[in-house]
């Protein structure tokens, strides 16, 4: 495998890995990186000024300067094909086995992820593109021990794949000698194998404002005119899964209007963006424990409704958030509970509008599917259903402090052992962990110690037992947590206490995590 001028591959280079890493790849990825990796540091340093501005006493609100825009009659795209119908989507990483089991599902869309059910790990950076490519063709299959899976005939889900967020860097990829963009390298490497065997589809996290989604928009533009596709033929859906965005779910559809797919709602993400923007504002932001702040708390409940209100009058898919509930073939007690948690969760979902939503496994598929039948019927959406009845305000959006719940000790312990656990695997190379029966990924994760640094700097006294937070308290705790489990998570301990306990807050638990990894 040869080298273009100015490219530096710092990874291994694994079995066919070089048919990945093409000289016309990696021509690709410096012309990407090359064009747009400057103004992506910009606006990464715009989100530092803001958060300072909100750190400062600021807050967040509907931008006067886009009003035209919110109060303007326009449409996106029509629905692309393969996008029209999306009542159920499953997720998960792009190792052999999930991308077969994900295919074979029956879902109407799989969400192949480079992102929060992923890790960065150079195997699964370029591993997950060959297993992608692969699948794409028709040609993948896997073997374990005495299991051999295989894609099964029939319809298949239609593939949109998550990069990595604006934020994190692919460090074994240098141009010019800088990393380049996860969020670049994951979508150049795609869109270059695939765009002439399917159709490129993408899903966006992380976005904290609308110049984040112009910057997309340009590099769609850019890779459509490389190499000859007509305009629209990148689609993407975006996540609305920072507390930011939310504020400007009209002006990110708008920048994206001809490559829109619609939006989601990133509901975990979305609960750490909250604590995060506004981890040092006191009692008017503090969340109680993770796991009783639930959809239907006031300020989420607005967040949802003024999402399905918003896409819908634009003419843009409105897709629910992950049920993290996943079933027990063993226990069928713990099968009953998660079927009817997730029951409940997509009913409110339909009800409310949306035209489909995320499972992370493959057993709750027909769980959504039925529920979702039930209302769309034969329909493939309800785009129709403009809700016309929803106004949801600034002040809405922002009554965290109306939500109920206390702040436990058990809800602290939870924090810390699911948190110290997840992060154990994440450096091991699985971003997506069942724990507890939930799928813990790296947003979950990012809830876990972003709840712990906020109660630890806020004075938080814990309701069932008196206690004042302490980092004595959370160090006894995770010593506690971690001689109950039986294992040796030395490594993920000292990485836990650095994100959560630590006088500055770092931006992402994976940043720190990444530079762990080989």
């Amino acid at each position: 495998m040869g080298t273009v001028q100015g490219v530096e591959i710092t990874g291994p280079l694994d079995d066919r890995f070089a048919e990945i890493l093409t000289e016309e790849a990696q021509s690709f990825l410096a012309d990407l990186h090359r064009t747009f990796d400057a103004r992506r540091l910009e606006l990464l340093q715009a989100r530092k000024e803001r958060e300072a501005e909100l750190a400062a006493g600021g807050t967040l609100g509907f931008l006067p300067e886009t009003r035209e825009i919110r109060e303007g009659d326009w449409q996106v795209a029509e629905p692309a094909p393969g996008l029209v119908d999306r009542r159920v989507e499953i997720t998960g990483p792009t190792d052999a086995k999930m991308t077969i089991n994900a295919l074979n599902s029956g879902a109407k869309v799989w969400l192949a992820d480079h992102e929060d059910a992923n890790t960065p790990l150079w195997a699964n950076v370029i591993g997950g593109q060959l297993n992608l490519r692969d699948a794409n063709a028709g040609t993948l299959s896997y073997t374990s021990g005495e299991k051999h899976y295989e894609l099964t005939g029939g319809p298949r889900p239609t593939v949109v794949v998550r990069p990595r967020g604006w934020h994190l860097p692919e460090k074994h990829i240098l141009v010019d000698g800088a990393p380049t963009s996860g969020s670049l390298t994951d979508f150049g490497l795609y869109f270059f194998h695939n765009h002439l065997v399917t159709r490129p589809y993408f899903y966006l996290p992380k976005m904290e404002s609308h110049l984040e989604a112009r910057l997309w928009n340009e590099v769609f533009a850019f890779a459509e005119e490389r190499f000859g596709r007509p305009t629209g033929t990148i689609r993407a859906t975006v996540l609305i899964e920072t507390f930011p965005a939310a504020f400007e779910m009209d002006e990110i559809l708008y920048e994206l209007r001809e490559h829109s797919a619609g939006l989601n709602a990133g509901r975990w993400d979305f609960m750490f963006s909250v604590i995060k923007k506004f981890r040092t504002r006191g009692k008017d932001f503090l969340l109680p424990d993770r796991n009783t702040v639930t959809m239907t708390v006031p300020f989420m409940r607005a967040y949802t409704e003024l999402l399905v209100r918003t896409c819908h009058r634009r003419g843009a898919h409105a897709i629910g958030g992950m049920a993290a509930f996943i079933p027990s073939r063993r226990d069928p007690e713990i099968n009953k509970v998660a079927f009817e948690k997730v029951t409940a969760d997509k009913t409110r979902e339909a009800g409310d509008g949306f035209d489909g939503s995320w499972v992370a496994h493959p057993d709750l598929v027909e769980t959504c599917r039925t529920v979702f039948d039930g209302v769309l019927g034969d329909r493939p959406n309800q785009l129709d259903r403009l809700r016309e009845d929803v106004t949801v305000t600034a002040e809405d959006l922002l009554a965290v402090g109306d939500t109920p719940g206390q702040q436990t000790e058990a809800g602290l312990r939870n924090a810390v052992s699911v948190g110290v656990q997840y992060l154990d695997a994440w450096l091991k190379g699985s971003g997506a962990v069942a724990i507890n029966n939930m799928m813990e990924d790296a947003a979950t994760a990012e809830i876990s110690r972003s709840q712990v640094w906020q109660w630890l700097h806020n004075g938080v006294t814990l309701a069932d037992t008196g206690a004042p937070v302490t980092r004595e308290l959370v160090e006894r705790i995770a010593d506690e947590e971690l001689a109950a489990l039986g294992r040796d998570l030395g490594e993920a301990r000292a990485l836990f206490m650095e994100v959560a306990v630590a006088d500055e807050f770092i931006d992402f638990l994976t940043l720190p995590a990444y530079d762990r990894m080989p």
